[in-house]
């Protein structure tokens, strides 16, 4: 898009060029009046052939026999690079299109990121981060333009349509995030991917606190009201201005190398252990905050003698290496 917008800027200018210095010609050498000399500079590049409007001197004809050879080359030029450039654009996106649907097939257990503004943005970098798959879907064309440019898959189409959902392979995806610019275009998100897919986990944005209720009526399972979230967090700060550090710490990356992951047991992974049986922060030096339980329960700073059985999840936090350590333990454990 870049050089396409470049090559548009070009032909722009040597247009204005040409029109411009032709008008300055006439005006200077014949005296022509400012709109007769523009008049005639265009009949003349364009090849109109309406003849001269006013007779022209033998130094006005020698200046408009340059003004022909240069004026027309630059036309045709022109006629013939804008018509590459709408090929160009129809092929790219016609290419483009089936290049976008190809990798969507491919996905599996994947994220829809539907709204690509701030808050989209930043859920979607996040996802980025994290190294999972995720499309993103807007009707905006910089801003789809905006996450390509970011390496992320980007999908120009309206996302309230039940054809885009499916088309972003609502069916196969994990979860959907849903990040536009109204709560009522939100809530149409949520009806129609929980219609295609309703065991899909969604998260939805909302800008006031009273759509919260309908969000999750809808089918919404998290909901986030950012000027709620932001205000609270302002006055975390204030209020317990090192806990708010060690959270930057564990959710941004902020000098520290360490973060925290929620691990699965698998199914399959046998007898019941504790932890202390386990030696997960012997082994691994990851430190274990909570075990949820597969009922729902939150079991937070278990104990060394707390059981963890199939279907539990461990959240762990540690140096990423290490929790990826932990999470091929679980997952070799279960198979």
């Amino acid at each position: 898009m870049e050089r396409i917008r470049n090559r548009l800027i070009l032909i722009v200018s040597a247009l204005l060029v040409i029109v411009c210095g032709g008008t300055a010609g006439f005006i200077l050498i014949d005296h022509y009046p400012v709109f007769d000399a523009f008049y005639m500079t265009l009949i003349t590049i364009t090849t109109v052939g309406y003849g001269e409007i006013h007779p022209l001197s033998h130094a006005g004809r020698i200046f408009n026999t340059f003004l022909i050879f240069f004026g027309v080359t630059i036309m045709l030029l022109a006629v013939g690079a804008m018509t590459q450039t709408i090929i160009e654009l129809e092929l790219n996106q016609y290419f483009g299109k089936r290049r976008i649907k190809k990798m969507i097939d491919l996905l599996q257990n994947h994220y829809i990121v539907c709204g690509f503004g701030r808050v989209g943005r930043g859920a979607a970098l996040e996802l980025q981060r994290a190294g999972v798959p995720f499309v993103v879907v807007d009707r905006n064309d910089e801003r789809v333009e905006l996450a390509m440019k970011l390496g992320m898959l980007g999908v120009l189409a309206d996302a309230t349509d039940d054809q885009t959902l499916s088309d972003a392979g609502v069916l196969k995806a994990r979860g959907l995030i849903a990040t536009l610019q109204s709560d009522a275009d939100n809530l149409f998100v949520i009806l129609s991917a929980k219609a295609l897919k309703p065991s899909l986990m969604v998260s939805a944005l909302i800008g006031s606190g009273q759509s919260e209720k309908k969000m999750r009526l809808a089918g919404a399972d998290h909901v986030f009201a950012p000027y709620d979230m932001t205000g609270n967090r302002m006055a975390q700060v204030m209020l317990k201005p090192h806990v708010s550090q060690f959270i930057d710490f564990t959710t941004k990356g902020i000098g520290l190398d360490v973060g925290i992951e929620q691990v699965p047991v698998p199914a399959a992974a046998g007898t019941t252990k504790t932890l202390h049986q386990m030696q997960i922060r012997r082994d691994l030096g990851v430190i274990i905050l909570a075990i949820r339980k597969s009922d729902g329960r939150m079991q937070f700073n278990p104990p060394l003698e707390a059981e963890v059985e199939n279907g539990d999840f461990l959240i762990a936090m540690g140096e990423p290496s290490n929790l990826q350590k932990l999470q091929q333990t679980m997952a070799e454990t279960g198979s």
